[in-house]
């Protein structure tokens, strides 16, 4: 009888244990990561922290690198307006038999420090055709310059930063100066919040060397219609911007065709938005340039060790 009961407590004991163990194996209890919305939003999935967005567009141009395509895309609704700009793959599979002027639609995955599309598909191929042009102002006066190579003084180019005051690229002269071009408006992390996010990064290291005073940082847009000083000081805020070391300004836009122009930047536009390529340049403590890091690949680090150069600290 003793017995009995023993055997009828463990019973009692194992039943709901294996009652888990089961509900544990079901698919329905198994932690699983959202699918990708179909029908237009994000997709979150809370365990990597990535966004997913469907996108349609048109095919501007493959680039060689076999990896790259440029699209002039539709609004993805709850992140970014229609614009014209270039998307990464994983897979360069992804982007076989694309031609310019064919039309796709793909998804768009985005994580706090990069972005890329996948699922490409072709909606209408339209090879025959090419694309459209994109529309430019009729009229526009630039400046004829030239290239800035490594040892060419910068020109005194004016500008109005993020407090509303005018200023001239003079006025850095005795510190070592770093330039990059933005738009604010501008959500893909490979691009302008990236250059933000190592801007950052460059302050937080040269804040830390006690022995360097000297040195300061530009962020210049390229987009004076929508980036008021306002704006710009709202931006520069969500990157912990220092306004001591760091600032963020525009311009009158012939200015900025100029120094864009002489740096190897460019930022046609496509309607209300931006089509554009990368561009770092470190100026040295004597206005001359010292070198201009290309696209979006250089790391925070290697900026910091050319502003030391530029502002005459030893490493």
């Amino acid at each position: 009888m003793k017995r009995g009961s023993t055997t009828h407590k463990l019973t009692a004991r194992l039943i709901p244990v294996l009652a888990c163990a089961l509900l544990l194996l079901s698919p329905a209890c198994r932690d699983q990561s959202p699918a990708p919305s179909a029908a237009g939003g994000a997709a979150r999935n809370t365990s990597v922290k990535m966004e997913v967005y469907p996108v349609k567009g048109e095919v501007r141009e493959l680039k060689a690198d076999g990896k790259t395509v440029v699209v002039k895309h539709e609004a993805v609704e709850g992140y970014m307006p229609a614009m014209t700009m270039p998307f990464e793959v994983k897979n360069t599979n992804e982007l076989r038999g694309l031609a310019p002027g064919d039309l796709v639609a793909f998804r768009m995955l985005v994580t706090k420090e990069e972005g890329w599309i996948d699922q490409v598909k072709v909606l209408k191929s339209t090879h025959q055709n090419p694309p459209s042009a994109p529309i430019r102002e009729s009229t526009r006066v630039v400046r004829k310059v030239d290239p800035l190579n490594v040892g060419d003084t910068i020109p005194n180019y004016p500008f109005t930063n993020q407090i509303g005051k005018p200023f001239r690229l003079d006025d850095f002269r005795g510190n070592a100066l770093a330039i990059t071009f933005i738009f604010t408006r501008c959500p893909f992390p490979n691009f302008c919040p990236r250059m933000a996010n190592h801007f950052q990064e460059a302050q937080t290291i040269l804040k830390s060397r006690a022995e360097i005073k000297n040195w300061r940082l530009l962020s210049l847009s390229f987009d004076p219609e929508f980036d008021t000083p306002e704006t710009l000081k709202d931006y520069g805020a969500r990157f912990g911007y220092d306004p001591e070391y760091w600032s963020l300004a525009t311009g009158a836009l012939i200015e900025i065709d100029a120094i864009t122009e002489q740096f190897g930047l460019v930022f046609p536009r496509d309607g209300a938005s931006f089509s554009h390529n990368l561009r770092t340049a470190v100026i040295d403590s004597h206005g001359k340039v010292q070198k201009v890091l290309m696209g979006n690949e250089w790391r925070p680090q290697e900026l910091v060790d050319e502003m030391l150069k530029a502002a005459g600290t030893k490493q």
